[in-house]
């Protein structure tokens, strides 16, 4: 078998191992009904399919030339997908295990981008708080005190510190 490492190539690889993602906002539309959109489900519904729109979007690269460049552009977003995703199971989530495995799940996936951006000698984003983790019962808006730093703004510390 070839493996044919061409940007057009990774592109299609990536979609296609995301095709879950893509129909996962209609599916929920679909199963969710006029229910969710009356309901408590309705923000977190809304949150989630607006977290892979955007997922959607910025996995949608034109493709550089550079594999590695390519993988990383297409990387990024999905994983930040996953970021924004998670925030919208603390926000809305009652299960404890399911909020304690959003929050592992920005935790690993901010680490996994900073090292991507690392390894390609890209700028890191600019620290910044976290977003409201207040637990369920709390208005999605309301204000909260941040509860920790993103792992960006960590490293990029550590980096202006060498």
């Amino acid at each position: 078998m070839t493996l044919v490492n061409t940007p057009k190539h990774l592109a299609k690889f990536a979609l296609a191992v995301c095709v879950s993602c893509a129909t996962a906002p209609a599916a929920f539309a679909a199963s969710a009904g006029t229910h969710a959109e009356a309901g408590p489900e309705a923000a977190f519904l809304e949150e989630n399919e607006i977290a892979m729109t955007k997922m959607m979007d910025g996995m949608d690269a034109k493709p550089s030339g550079d594999v590695d460049k390519d993988f990383v552009a297409m990387m990024i977003p999905h994983h930040q997908g996953a970021i924004d995703m998670a925030q919208a199971e603390l926000r809305h989530g009652k299960n404890e295990q399911l909020r304690r495995i959003a929050q592992e799940i920005i935790v690993e996936q901010q680490q996994e981008i900073v090292a991507m951006r690392i390894a390609l000698g890209q700028p890191l984003p600019p620290s910044a708080a976290a977003p409201d983790q207040m637990g369920p019962g709390h208005a999605s808006g309301s204000a909260a005190q941040p509860t920790h730093h993103s792992m960006s703004g960590s490293m990029s510390n550590q980096e202006d510190q060498q």
